[in-house]
């Protein structure tokens, strides 16, 4: 695939700010809605089952963060639009044509989300929450850089 010249110039700090910034377009009201429901049912069918505990609402938590930063993730690589101006059609069009750059945003933000729900919530160990939080981080990168890659094959 050949690169223009204006993209070659573009240093990695700049490749991140522009990750970030893609990242921070997405739909994140919507996300947010998906969050609440899938942690909302994951709390309740442990409730229905008759568990209890710190442990049931840190899973539940962890659930909901991670459809949250999926689908706000997604919806980032997919140029989710509202209203824009030119320079977000800018920053929405280099997110679709670096879909894995933009995914490690959220899953970083994954990463220390689960962490900190972890560590607050469980009396699990330091390296078992660092070894789940790491996996799921990973399954918000494959999702997030799939669907960009997916769609941007399409195109």
């Amino acid at each position: 695939m050949r690169r223009s010249s204006r993209e070659m110039s573009v240093s990695g700090a700049e490749k991140r700010q522009l990750a970030v910034a893609s990242a921070t377009l997405g739909p994140w009201r919507p996300a947010a809605v998906v969050g609440a429901l899938g942690g909302g049912v994951s709390l309740a069918l442990h409730l229905v089952h008759g568990h209890f505990g710190l442990g049931i609402l840190a899973g539940a938590a962890s659930v909901a963060a991670l459809l949250f930063y999926a689908v706000g993730g997604s919806g980032a690589v997919l140029g989710y639009s509202g209203r824009s101006s030119n320079r977000d059609r800018r920053i929405r069009r280099w997110a679709r044509t670096h879909p894995w750059q933009v995914a490690a945003v959220p899953a970083a933000l994954m990463f220390f989300t689960d962490l900190l729900i972890r560590q607050v919530l469980t009396s699990q160990g330091l390296f078992s929450t660092l070894w789940t939080s790491l996996w799921h981080a990973a399954v918000v990168t494959a999702i997030v850089g799939t669907v960009g890659a997916v769609s941007a094959a399409r195109r």
